[in-house]
């Protein structure tokens, strides 16, 4: 046993003395390793297929997962981008409200609205100002465009106040191109006020602005108030219909301009002659 292994040992280092001076081996080992390649191919095929297998699978997760982060962060950039749409719009509308409080030589402060309560028979809408902010009873209400109505009950830290589209709420008014006075009733239609008290031959056109008169000290003078777009004249009757529009954007208000006088006053009556300057709630 031990001659025969000493025998081996020396034929080896022969051989591979031989081979590595004159390469006589080198066809063998290429022919084996033709014969081999199937085998290795065999073998290394369930591996190659796992990791090929574990990398798809992962790109398809990581995929997933980006998609997923993409599709957040779009929903929270359209978020974003609604509410700066909004803060642009109210940005503008407090600028409108801004260059109208310039205009108005009375004290005034913005408030905005918390409830609107606008069904046919109640036009009233709540404010974030009360009785701690100085609101009182009687205040007016502006917005950016004319007169939205007032105040008729101050809490101590909101207000209720009626709009001018009221059905039981009148203004005084003129008509700005002649000085003619009136009264303007709500109606319970957000687009409309009704001038009842004009006879057939006043000098009333349509498209004449209407502004606030000033008398009986509840709103400022000279404020629009609405435009007359509609008169019909029956010569059977003593006063004309004449329908118009307010000018405050009463649809869409979202802050108000509150405006003290040194009378601010809310009158109610049951009726309002031809002529007279009082309200009505």
């Amino acid at each position: 046993m031990g001659f025969k292994t000493v025998l081996l040992v020396i034929l080896s280092v022969i051989l591979m003395t031989v081979d590595r001076q004159a390469g006589h081996l080198d066809r063998v080992r290429e022919g084996l390793a033709v014969l081999v390649y199937p085998v290795r191919i065999a073998v290394d095929v369930p591996y190659t297929a796992w990791d090929w297998l574990s990398a798809a699978l992962a790109s398809r997760s990581d995929l997933l997962e980006e998609n997923e982060q993409l599709q957040r962060q779009l929903l929270e950039l359209s978020f974003s981008q609604q509410q700066l749409a909004a803060l642009r719009q109210e940005n503008e509308r407090l600028r409108e409200l801004l260059e109208s409080s310039q205009r108005v030589e009375q004290s005034v402060q913005v408030a905005s609205l918390l409830r609107a309560d606008l069904d046919p028979f109640r036009h009233r809408v709540t404010l974030d100002r009360g009785g701690s902010s100085g609101v009182i009873d009687g205040m007016a209400l502006l917005d950016a465009d004319g007169v939205v109505g007032q105040v008729t009950l101050a809490a101590y830290t909101t207000a209720e106040a009626i709009l001018i589209t009221d059905p039981g709420h009148a203004i005084p008014v003129e008509i700005n191109r002649n000085g003619v006075r009136t009264v303007a009733l709500g109606t319970g239609a957000l687009d409309r006020l009704d001038l009842p008290f004009l006879s057939n031959s006043t000098d009333i056109k349509e498209g004449d602005l209407l502004i606030t008169s000033g008398l009986a000290g509840r709103f400022p003078r000279g404020y629009p108030v609405a435009v007359v777009t509609r008169i019909d004249r029956d010569p059977g009757r003593a006063f004309a219909s004449i329908v118009a529009t307010p000018a405050a954007r009463l649809d869409r208000i979202r802050e108000v301009l509150l405006v003290s006088t040194p009378e601010n006053t809310w009158i109610t009556t049951e009726s309002t002659p031809a002529g007279t300057e009082t309200g009505r709630e």
